[in-house]
């Protein structure tokens, strides 16, 4: 796995073994950053369910100030642990086990694993209690969120293959 763009274009990423953790395709990634590029630059970007921290470390690449990664499968934080070391971004990164409304971003990306279809509802629920702006859900086209998370509301779904990513962002209240 490769950075897609950026100051760390090309740069090699480890991946975490097994299939615990489902790392976001290259060319969804891309879709991502392309519609984000406007908006990346200088902002606090949560990656949450990270991994490897691929989206994140897309993220900071494209010119976030900081990301702040949530993991709680051990051996995927010894790996994001590791890519953030051997990208020089530990500086740049919080890492963090659980997902709190301390964790406040501009944009925020959740990716939980498809099979826990709730963790949806709770994450963006604790991410719209927070200053976040944006928020954007990557999930199966099998499953379909809820169109409004408090006050964040769905504005756009892309679609990939397989894989969707419905993109939320804070209505006026």
């Amino acid at each position: 796995m490769r950075v897609i763009g950026g100051e760390l274009r090309s740069r090699r990423i480890k991946s975490v073994r097994g299939l615990d953790v489902r790392p976001t395709p290259d060319r969804l990634r891309e879709a991502l950053f392309n519609v984000l590029a406007p908006r990346i630059a200088g902002t606090i970007f949560l990656d949450c369910y990270a991994g490897s921290g691929s989206v994140g470390i897309e993220a900071l690449s494209r010119g976030a100030a900081r990301a702040i990664f949530v993991e709680r499968n051990r051996a995927a934080l010894e790996v994001l642990r590791e890519n953030l070391r051997s990208l020089g971004l530990e500086d740049r990164a919080i890492v963090a086990r659980a997902l709190g409304t301390e964790h406040s971003a501009d944009i925020a990306f959740i990716d939980p694993p498809y099979a826990f279809e709730g963790e949806y509802r709770s994450a963006l629920e604790i991410i719209s209690a927070t200053r976040c702006e944006l928020a954007i859900a990557q999930h199966t086209t099998r499953f379909t969120p809820a169109e409004v998370y408090g006050v964040l509301k769905k504005k756009r779904i892309l679609r990939q293959g397989d894989n969707c990513l419905s993109f939320f962002e804070r209505s006026a209240t």
